[in-house]
């Protein structure tokens, strides 16, 4: 129980990934923040000053650096064992974040941005935004964050929290940008997507609790993953709790 989840080779390869990952999401943020000029589009200029950190998708990009990073650190310093006696506070940090947040909005911000692409691309990425926009950056940004997270789900061992405390921390982190959006909202006059134009107030209330749904769903979906997975490791755990709590 007290070895490191998988052999050299994994060990390895789960490093490898890891820093591949932070190379992908930290550039996406530099080039973003520093060479991505995208004309305003009509759009007013009190929204088009807040830059990138008006969308999610940046959010979950800096999410997605700074758990890949503590997963970097982690390897150096931390443990990758399945059970350690005194897990490292950097490997309890890293647990908690794949669990709550780091999976669950990850998944989300893909499968949104492409269901609502495969719809109609213009409420999401309009046209006018391809000579600007490389379809690098896009994928960088949509595709990649799915991929090294599953990666990472297969590759890394985690107990998952309880459910209200996962469900509670990843809630608190969408609630904080659904009022940063209306906070944008009030700020500019308009809204971050061009989805939300379409809709009227009533309608945008049903978009939003089908949205905060759906990413808390993704979370039970993280928490399947992670069992079949690491179903057999999870009922070692288990095993070895109770044989304690028995003595």
């Amino acid at each position: 129980m007290e070895k490191e989840v998988g052999g050299s080779v994994v060990s390895c390869l789960r490093t490898l990934v890891r820093i591949c990952a932070c190379v992908n999401h930290w550039l996406g943020i530099v080039y973003a923040c520093m060479y991505l000029n995208v004309p305003n589009f009509k759009r007013n200029d009190r929204l088009a000053e807040l830059g990138q950190s008006k969308y999610l998708t940046f959010w979950d990009m800096c999410l997605q650096s700074l758990y890949f990073t503590i997963c970097v650190l982690n390897d150096i310093a931390g443990s990758n064992e399945i059970a350690p006696k005194n897990p490292p506070l950097i490997r309890r940090i890293k647990d908690y974040m794949l669990c709550t947040v780091a999976f669950p909005v990850s998944m989300f911000v893909g499968l949104t941005f492409w269901g609502l692409y495969a719809i109609d691309r213009e409420l999401v990425f309009p046209k006018a935004l391809d000579p600007y926009f490389p379809s690098w950056l896009n994928h960088v940004m949509h595709t990649n964050i799915m991929i090294f997270i599953v990666l990472e789900m297969v590759l890394s061992f985690r107990k998952y929290p309880t459910r209200g405390n996962g469900t509670g921390g990843l809630t608190a982190f969408m609630c904080v940008y659904l009022v940063w959006t209306f906070i944008i909202y009030f700020y500019s006059g308009a809204w971050v997507y061009p989805v939300l134009e379409v809709l009227n107030w009533g309608q945008r209330a049903i978009f939003f609790i089908v949205l905060l749904l759906f990413v808390n769903s993704l979370y039970f979906v993280g928490e399947f993953v992670n069992k079949t997975i690491w179903g057999k490791e999870l009922r070692q755990l288990e095993r070895a709790g109770s044989h304690k709590r028995s003595n």
